[in-house]
């Protein structure tokens, strides 16, 4: 397990605004307390009303935003976990196509919903983002040139109440790691509000096939 430096989750907390948003995208499943979802969606993020980017915006960010190394800690995809037909290369193709592939989506929510023991119903979001990485002069300001594109998913897994109002988030990741200013495709930081819950237990099971 590797550590998360605290100021490359800030970089990216500062472009998740509705001046700077760097989402395009947000897809998600409710699902109830046996795993099976009620209902799905897939939108544009920026056509969505500014109350609803707002909402949608502090689920996202809570996700990079927590306790560095308590709450959000990085873990390696080892070579066994990103075979053919692995998690790992399901979160790749999601990534490349920017949640544009429902079937993909659909088999997530599956596995997800066979895998994780919940307290109740709840939803899964996914956020899809891009941010560019500016260059950093020798005097750590920063320069007009990018760096990289880093794109990125969030997710994070809610309860959900009454007409699907999301709680705060029980778990989730950022994939792929953002580590050093960049992307690391073989990493992914995984969040999880009580290390210690089963949920958390599950969402490593999900993720991981050596821990399976």
């Amino acid at each position: 397990m590797g550590k998360i430096n605290r100021e490359d989750m800030l970089e990216l907390t500062r472009r998740m605004t509705l001046k700077r948003n760097c989402f395009d995208r947000i897809a998600g499943a409710y699902l109830d307390e046996d795993g099976f979802v009620d209902g799905t969606f897939n939108k544009h993020f920026q056509r969505l009303s500014a109350k609803d980017q707002q909402i949608n915006l502090e689920i996202a960010k809570a996700i990079p935003f927590s306790d560095t190394n308590v709450q959000l800690k990085e873990y390696a995809f080892e070579e066994g976990d990103r075979k053919p037909g692995s998690i790992w290369q399901l979160l790749m193709a999601l990534k490349e196509c920017g949640l544009k592939n429902d079937a993909m989506l659909d088999v997530f929510y599956e596995e997800f919903g066979q895998k994780y023991r919940a307290d109740g119903a709840y939803a899964i979001y996914f956020f899809h983002g891009s941010y560019d990485v500016p260059l950093k002069a020798s005097d750590k300001e920063s320069l007009w040139e990018s760096e990289e594109v880093y794109q990125f998913l969030i997710c994070a897994v809610c309860p959900v109440s009454g007409d699907y109002e999301p709680g705060e988030p029980e778990c989730g990741f950022l994939f792929p790691a953002f580590k050093d200013r960049s992307s690391d495709m073989h990493r992914i930081d995984v969040y999880t509000a009580d290390a210690k819950s089963p949920q958390a237990e599950d969402l490593r099971k999900i993720l991981f096939l050596s821990q399976v």
